[in-house]
């Protein structure tokens, strides 16, 4: 009986590891993709500014909202740069991202 829990546990937890293997594969994707995206003549200035905005805020050592306030200071860091990274998304063209993600997806099937 303990052993068929260990291989239903073993199992669960290999899932949820290849599945964040996933997300950060997928992450590191769309960061070349968003790199691509801001050097692209098509993009809009306005967007890369934002882009780049999420970018400095990740990368600043100080925020709004100070870390070591519990909850609420890692709370910002959730909030702000997802939304600049969503709204210079809106405003690229669609075919600039799709260009752009073709492009890393070849890169990457080179390797």
């Amino acid at each position: 009986m303990a052993g068929s829990r260990t291989i239903v546990y073993n199992g669960k937890m290999a899932g949820m590891v290849s599945r964040l293997k996933a997300m950060g594969q997928d992450f590191k994707r769309e960061i070349v993709v968003y790199r691509k995206v801001l050097k692209d003549n098509r993009t809009p200035k306005i967007a890369k500014l934002l882009l780049g905005l999420a970018i400095g805020y990740l990368l600043l050592p100080f925020d709004i909202i100070p870390d070591f306030i519990p909850v609420i200071g890692h709370v910002d860091d959730l909030i702000i740069v997802p939304a600049l990274v969503l709204i210079a998304l809106k405003m690229i063209p669609k075919e600039v991202i799709e260009d752009c993600r073709r492009t890393v997806d070849n890169q990457l099937k080179k390797y």
